[in-house]
């Protein structure tokens, strides 16, 4: 197979040569190789402005990241046999890690295969698909996943807004075997069932497993709240560790009764309860009953999605963490956690110090947490990294 070329403007090769993936539409000399010349999801080889190849890329002409690196080896083009070795590299790592089957088999560009993320629920696969290259190659996805796999259902969750931008259309579809509506999972020795068709992303969210298991030596014997519980990872694993009482809030009934299922799937739903409902509305009612919690837990969605949102997304973070320490006890734990990938972890600090100086309180941070090394960070690409977690300690100032 010949492919086409995408030529690079001078020194626009530094930041590749250096590790990252990326190509940015204003860096390739599009007088030599004209973008709108090249299908969106076609391959081709990209070239430094003296010609010398760079590797493989996948195209998308009509986005701001407009190539990323598939292979630096010119032999080894997206196919059915890249997959599958990338995708046994992958699994290789996660199944030293977890006893259980269970967690992000496949982490985009970290995991050397941009657009293209995969979680896995013992022998249920759940795909998504974010960019033209890889829907083009849809087929070999399949193949190489149940070949190297082996699972008795795999779902297409193409749903995601990440879609857009590529040109596609969003779908949620079967595309080999049976997939339950719910999936079964485990975590930290705690049992779930993730609503993959229906649920948030592909129905769980793995990237806070590690943090999540920090929760233990906090919550026994404690009263604990979960905030944007969603089905109740962060509450039911609270709950199952040894929490007296769990209350978790979340404005969708769905998730709630996702909450009861799992509660229920481990035999601790005489200890929790569900309140739905907006929840800085719910934080302002529990303030007002003069309700305390020895542990609260903050993981709201991102609040800045992108760098527009900056100035209002941190103020929504102030907000929710400054309520959150009014509802705490004298001695009280608070988990602070951000998905926000142009939040970082020093400004979360410093949103949770001044927080706590405006409410005349002492604050220590006890443990930082990111996400699991089940979603490796690519050190070229900041943007792989982007869960924050941030425990401390909330004591009268005196």
């Amino acid at each position: 197979m010949t492919l086409p070329s995408l030529r690079l403007k001078a020194n626009a090769d530094r930041r590749l040569r250096a590790g990252h993936l990326w190509v940015y539409s204003n860096e390739v000399d599009t007088a030599v190789t004209p973008l709108n010349a090249i299908p969106a999801g076609a391959q081709a080889v990209l070239e430094a402005a003296g010609g010398r190849p760079l590797g493989i890329v996948g195209v998308s002409p009509n986005n701001l990241i407009c190539a990323r690196l598939l292979s630096r080896d010119l032999k080894h083009s997206l196919d059915k046999s890249l997959l599958v070795h990338r995708i046994k590299v992958a699994l290789s790592l996660r199944e030293r890690l977890f006893d259980q089957p269970c967690y992000r088999l496949v982490y985009g560009d970290s995991d050397l295969l941009p657009g293209l993320v995969v979680d896995r629920f013992h022998d249920i696969l759940v795909v998504q698909i974010a960019s033209a290259t890889m829907e083009q190659h849809r087929d070999a996805v399949l193949e190489a996943l149940v070949q190297v796999l082996k699972p008795r259902g795999v779902l297409w969750k193409n749903d995601s807004s990440a879609r857009d931008a590529e040109g596609l259309e969003r779908y949620v579809d079967t595309a080999f075997g049976v997939v339950p509506e719910w999936v079964a999972l485990e975590e930290n020795g705690v049992k779930f069932e993730a609503p993959v068709m229906q649920g948030q992303k592909t129905g769980w969210f793995y990237d806070h497993r590690m943090n999540r298991a920090r929760l233990a030596p906090y919550v026994k014997g404690k009263r604990v709240l979960d905030l944007f519980s969603y089905i109740g990872g962060w509450g039911v694993q609270a709950a199952a560790f040894g929490a007296t009482e769990v209350m978790c809030v979340d404005a969708s009934a769905f998730a709630l009764d996702g909450v009861e299922r799992n509660a229920t799937l481990n035999g601790v739903a005489e200890r929790l309860v569900s309140v739905e409902g907006d929840v800085f509305e719910a934080i302002k009612e529990l303030k007002a009953a003069e309700e305390r919690f020895d542990v609260v837990i903050a993981d709201p969605p991102a609040f800045i999605k992108r760098k527009k949102d900056l100035k209002n997304g941190e103020a929504a973070y102030r907000r929710l963490n400054e309520q959150a320490m009014r509802l705490l006890s004298k001695d009280g734990i608070l988990v602070s956690a951000s998905c926000s990938m142009h939040l970082p972890e020093d400004d979360l600090q410093n949103i949770l110090l001044s927080s706590a100086r405006h409410l005349d309180r002492n604050i220590q941070l006890l443990e930082r947490g990111a996400q699991g090394p089940d979603h490796p960070v690519h050190p070229a690409i900041p943007e792989t990294r982007y869960i924050k977690s941030i425990t401390c300690r909330l004591l009268p100032n005196s």
